[in-house]
């Protein structure tokens, strides 16, 4: 698919909106809105190209079947009627977000023309756990902490921000994670509550608080460390009495506190279903399909793009990119053929 994103890849694509009338602003992290922050807007300048291009839009109708007849020509049958189409482009995303139409109903009618089609995952999605004493932790927010996870071929980490949920975790470092994750046997998942501080200089930084206030009990002494949701929890976990007076706190125990600070485990439940994914992993097989346009290998004037094919990017814009890139591509084909 490189060929696509060379040949109109995002600085390209702001060029286009832009110049069409759509004003950009580049924000931290490089990251792009309209320039009037309303996600309304896009849509409103969409429209706008809609008309002025006078694209015939049938709404409210349901495509439920699509051949090819013995002239060239494909045939699509939906609830309403049939239409007649010298080329074909499917563009109907994944199995995320069934709301908005994708349905999967992409999948089926490459089936159907013999496509293969590679196995559909949930990507960009929330982390499902089955621990039971998490409950108090329930909408609590991390900043600064490292998700890790152990598979069977190999670990991932991720380091940022995330949130904890009744019985999910999700945020901008999970999402990342379920996409690094999601075709793997997963064997292990932990968060590092303090990965800036070592085991040697969290184990100083204990004893520093610790001998600061030595008659105080644990549960008060360790919420100058960590958030006071989480300190019942991780005592809870250590084995070690919420009222133990911290002069009392052996080695061992300080060390097992360590060791579930820095290695907080959750129990793998798998990801959360694919309609709550911000993308599908999974779909047509992009072997069968010419990356300069997009057309099929196996039935001549049939495109697929965007996220029916199997390609998916990480959090960041990258998904939407490679939908426009792949599009342009097809575009430029069909464009072509009309001339």
């Amino acid at each position: 698919m490189y060929s696509s994103f060379t040949n109109f890849d995002n600085y390209a694509l702001m060029d286009y909106l832009e110049n069409k009338g759509l004003k950009l602003v580049v924000q931290r992290g490089d990251r792009v809105f309209p320039k009037s922050e309303k996600s309304s807007d896009v849509i409103k300048f969409f429209e706008n190209l809609i008309t002025k291009n006078h694209i015939d839009l049938k709404l409210d109708e349901k495509a439920e079947k699509i051949t090819k007849d013995e002239k060239g020509k494909f045939l699509v049958k939906t609830n309403k009627d049939t239409y007649s189409f010298d080329k074909l482009v499917i563009a109907t995303g994944g199995l995320s977000y069934p709301l908005t139409g994708s349905t999967g109903d992409g999948y089926k009618f490459a089936k159907e023309f013999s496509h293969n089609l590679i196995e559909t995952k949930p990507a960009l999605c929330p982390i499902k756990f089955k621990d039971k004493d998490l409950d108090s932790l329930n909408g609590i927010s991390l900043r600064n902490v490292s998700l890790n996870v152990e598979t069977k071929d190999m670990n991932f980490s991720e380091f940022g921000e995330m949130l904890i949920g009744k019985d999910f975790i999700t945020g901008p470092i999970v999402l990342t994670m379920s996409s690094l994750i999601n075709k793997s046997q997963v064997k292990g998942l932990y968060i590092d509550l303090k990965p800036a501080l070592d085991f040697e200089k969290l184990d100083n930084r204990l004893v520093r608080d610790f001998e600061n206030d030595l008659n105080k009990d644990i549960v008060n002494v360790l919420k100058n460390l960590l958030l006071n949701a989480f300190v019942e929890v991780i005592l809870e976990r250590a084995k070690i009495d919420f009222h133990k007076k911290v002069n009392q706190i052996t080695k061992d125990e300080r060390y097992k506190l360590i060791d579930v600070i820095k290695h907080f485990k959750l129990e793998f439940n798998g990801l959360s279903h694919v309609k709550n994914a911000v993308v599908t992993s999974g779909g047509v097989d992009c072997k069968e399909l010419n990356p300069k346009n997009m057309e099929s290998k196996k039935v001549s004037g049939l495109y697929f793009v965007g996220e029916v094919t199997d390609v998916d990017a990480l959090t960041g814009g990258y998904n939407l990119q490679i939908a426009f890139s792949q599009a342009y591509a097809c575009a430029e084909d069909l464009r072509s053929f009309n001339e």
